[in-house]
């Protein structure tokens, strides 16, 4: 039975909570640093304001220049569909590539985003003292190196296998560059395949007669990155990866769009209720169903933590 005492302090605890006194710690910070081109990209600068608790993805101006305009799944993923501080260093840009000796960029490729990224926050600056724990590294590119080149005829295989081994130097640089001060690198990975944009607008308009062979190229060169992932986890101890499939889900989604709110015809675009925001790159609405099953897929992580129950 409680005294008199005990009453009290219990009532005066309540009467703290009731009244906000209570200083509840801090949400822990964690970190997400993303690679890709323009179904990634927000514009961040790296130079220009960074990623801070009251401004989580830094610069530009919310919700940043991305591919299909509006908010893409890095700005849903990093302040909606989480439950925890996720600070988001996005080095994505428009037009990237893989590798720009085999594939001509319309601006940075990989390796100059992997050099920001290494110059910068990998140096674990005051205010970016991320760990291999709490920082997530995501990686979604090939869409360029497939777009611009499946047409071309010649071994797309032997191509693909090209510009995977370039794609994973640079991963690996992630991780063998991202040391300070005796600290572990990048550990932890998310992967995104190449969606089928052969069902863009863009391409069935150009390609209306290849489209087959945009096809086959994109689910061969998913079925190497898949391998890839596996053996770049399996040659480095303490690394964890996660993949989420883009391919897949696009295709759903474009075969019932009513059923995703999307309108029925799907080679429109720009226009409301259309999959496409613009004739290749996917609407914010389209964004936001990303970043809800990428939160799902790492639901029980970190970042992700209680997100879905």
């Amino acid at each position: 039975m409680l005294s008199l005492r005990s009453l009290t302090v219990v009532a005066g605890a309540l009467s703290c909570v009731n009244a906000g006194l209570i200083n509840w710690p801090p949400k822990p910070v964690n970190y997400w640093f993303a690679f890709g081109d323009s179904y990634t990209t927000i514009g961040f600068e790296p130079n220009g304001t960074l990623p801070s608790v009251g401004n989580p993805l830094g610069n530009p101006a919310f919700p940043g220049d991305t591919g299909g305009g509006g908010e893409n799944f890095v700005g849903f993923d990093t302040l909606t569909y989480n439950k925890s501080l996720i600070l988001t260093y996005d080095y994505a840009v428009g037009g990237a590539v893989i590798d720009p000796t085999l594939v001509a960029p319309l601006t940075l490729s990989l390796p100059d985003e992997v050099d920001q990224f290494v110059d910068g926050a990998a140096k674990k600056p005051e205010n970016a003292r991320w760990t291999s724990e709490n920082a997530l590294f995501s990686v979604w590119i090939g869409i360029n190196d497939i777009g611009n080149t499946f047409f071309l005829g010649g071994d797309r295989d032997a191509f693909a296998d090209l510009l995977l081994d370039r794609y994973f130097a640079q991963v690996q640089r992630l991780v063998r560059n991202s040391y300070h001060l005796g600290s572990a690198g990048a550990r932890q990975f998310l992967f995104i395949n190449v969606p089928p944009t052969y069902r863009a607008p863009l391409i069935m308009g150009f390609f209306p007669d290849q489209l087959d062979v945009g096809k086959i190229v994109i689910e061969h060169f998913n079925a190497k990155l898949s391998n890839k992932i596996r053996e770049f986890e399996r040659k480095n101890r303490g690394v964890k990866t996660w993949t989420w499939d883009s391919y897949t889900l696009f295709n759903r989604i474009l075969d019932s769009p009513r059923k995703y709110g999307f309108n029925d015809n799907v080679t429109s675009h720009g226009e409301q209720g259309d999959f496409w925001g613009n004739s290749y790159h996917p609407s914010s609405p389209a964004h936001r169903i990303f970043a809800k099953e990428i939160s799902k897929e790492l639901a029980w992580t970190r970042w992700f933590w209680g997100s879905w129950f």
